[in-house]
């Protein structure tokens, strides 16, 4: 091994220990799925069941959660917040981020049409600016100041109220925008799904926050993920649940009528999503996906509506299983991501106008503002072009695709939630590739104006298909996503407990291995090819001693 990759494995087990978190609940092995490989191996429909189990203990925090005297004070502030001028922010990283947009698109999309201004009350910061909906900014979660200057440009003040969403609880920039918040005199809340106890004594950032009197906590825990560590499950399934519940709460105190029982209809949403139908419909749409990805060929999901809750799905599966991500129209050396997302009714920039009720917000900051942020040398040597004009290279709309459906084994996914009837234009479109299949989901639940519960089913849903088609084809080893990215610290230090997991070697030994992984990787050229997975060549290292 090199001196300089030994010394930065070394650097990362003696001095990055804030990022080693394998004691959170949120990273660890659920035993209710531990079968899930093998569950899948015999039969994708038991292999469903199984990836549902902890959905369960989502209904039970929602009992327990939005019943509180914490959740009635948040939806008091935030009513009050917009009666008052101000604005409810929520902010967040990676799977948190995408929803604290699909949540101000929610908010947005019931009031912008008839032009209320109104729509302006809710905002969303995600960590890398909306550039980061498509593809990962990568290691923007890991500074404080970046948060803080997301909440700065955003304007927060004390009219606002800022609710953090952070899975683990310990997110570095969504912790930024926190302090910045509270800071410039906003009302702020912090939802996350780890308990607080552990989180304040194991780490220095969560206690700052915790313990901040400025600060209100609500404790969403619920226990490990169906997918060991993949956050984007069971926690965020949790947080959209309640910050939802919050935004259609803080509605119906506007309009003067009861909020629903939100409790008891996601309850029916379960009920729904599990019965033999749904289970049924799920398994067939995995295996439709599996089987076109054996053959070599691509799936592109088509939508209007619902859109962007169809983004946070197939975005969030490139570092979860070490796909390629999305690829814009002017790169033509990098591989084709698996799964694509178009709006055939829209071009490019009027399909983000329509997903977000908004122009997209983009972060523009130059060098000197990395500098002034105090950022990593290699950040401030190269800025990230990050930008809106960035955004619109990834062509979402009605631009020709050819290299889509190009191919006999391609296919289209046509996406139609309860509620969205299906169109014409929609259908005609999908007509370009070979092979098209519907996807219908219905929640079973009664509807409310922000569609809350039609939310929560196709993102049940997407979550069920996304990791089930990967569990066909071998990139999950037992309840463990086997094919992680190690694009963060909080990621590569996921990476190394896994290998020492599957490896049987202890914690260090796993980083030492995968830190040279790395490296070798890092000198590699891998234009036009998919990257393989560092803990599978890392696993392998260790196989050959």
């Amino acid at each position: 091994m090199k001196p300089e990759t030994l010394a930065a494995a070394e650097h990362f087990i003696e001095n990055e220990t804030e990022f080693h978190l394998g004691f959170l609940p949120t990273e660890q092995s659920n035993p209710k799925t531990r079968s899930m490989e093998a569950d899948f191996a015999r039969s994708t429909a038991d292999g469903v069941r199984t990836l549902q189990k902890p959905d369960r203990d989502v209904l039970a925090m929602a009992e327990r959660v939005l019943g509180s005297p914490a959740f009635a004070r948040m939806a008091d502030d935030g009513i009050r917040t917009v009666r008052n001028g101000g604005r409810i922010v929520f902010s967040g990283c990676g799977a948190t981020g995408r929803l604290s947009i699909l949540l101000e698109s929610m908010w947005r999309e019931y009031f912008a049409p008839a032009g209320d201004p109104l729509a302006d009350a809710a905002a969303g910061i995600m960590t890398g600016g909306d550039y980061a909906l498509v593809k990962s900014v990568e290691a923007f979660e890991d500074y404080q100041n970046f948060g803080r200057r997301q909440a700065a440009d955003l304007g927060i003040g004390p009219k606002d109220m800022l609710v953090a969403i952070t899975e683990g609880g310990e997110t570095s920039s969504v912790i930024g925008t926190v302090k910045e918040s509270a800071e410039r005199g906003a009302a702020v809340y912090l939802l996350f799904n780890n308990p607080a106890a552990l989180l304040r004594e194991r780490l220095v950032r969560c206690r700052e926050v915790i313990d901040d009197p400025r600060v209100t906590v609500l404790d969403l825990s619920c226990g490990p993920m169906a997918l060991a560590g993949s956050t984007r499950m069971q926690a965020t399934t949790s947080e959209q649940l309640v910050g939802g519940a919050l935004l259609e709460t803080v509605l119906a105190g506007l309009e003067g009528r009861p909020a629903p029982e939100f409790a008891a209809e996601f309850g029916r949403v379960l009920d729904h999503l599990e019965s033999e139908e749904s289970v049924r419909q799920l398994a067939e749409a995995i295996d439709f996906e599996a089987e076109l990805y054996r053959g070599g060929g691509k799936v592109t999901y088509l939508a209007d509506d619902y859109l962007l809750d169809i983004f946070t799905d197939t975005t969030e599966r490139s570092p979860t299983f070490m796909l390629p991500p999305f690829r814009r129209n002017d790169d033509t050396a990098s591989p084709m991501p698996w799964a694509f997302v178009k709006n055939p009714l829209h071009t490019t920039r009027g399909t983000w106008r329509n997903m977000l009720h908004r122009a997209p917000r983009c972060l523009n900051w130059t060098r000197q503002d990395y500098i002034a942020m105090e950022s990593p040398q290699k950040i401030v040597d190269n800025p990230p072009q990050i930008d809106a004009e960035a955004l619109y290279r990834f062509e979402v709309g009605n631009e020709p695709a050819p290299e889509r459906f190009a191919g006999a084994a391609s296919g289209a996914i046509l996406v139609e939630v309860a509620g969205s009837a299906g169109n014409a234009a929609l259908e005609a479109a999908a007509k370009q590739w070979k092979v098209i299949r519907k996807l219908e989901i219905s929640s079973g639940a009664s509807d409310s104006p922000l569609h809350l519960m039609n939310h929560m089913a196709l993102k049940l849903a997407l979550n069920t298909i996304s990791t089930g088609t990967m569990a066909r084809l071998g990139r999950v080893a037992g309840n463990w996503m086997s094919w992680v990215s190690i694009s963060n610290k909080k990621l590569i230090d996921r990476a190394i407990r896994l290998v020492s997991e599957l490896g049987g070697v202890p914690y260090r030994e796993a980083c030492l291995a995968l830190f040279e992984t790395a490296a070798e990787m890092e000198s590699e050229d891998w234009s036009g090819r998919e990257k393989p997975s560092p803990v599978q060549l890392t696993l392998a290292r260790l196989r050959r001693g």
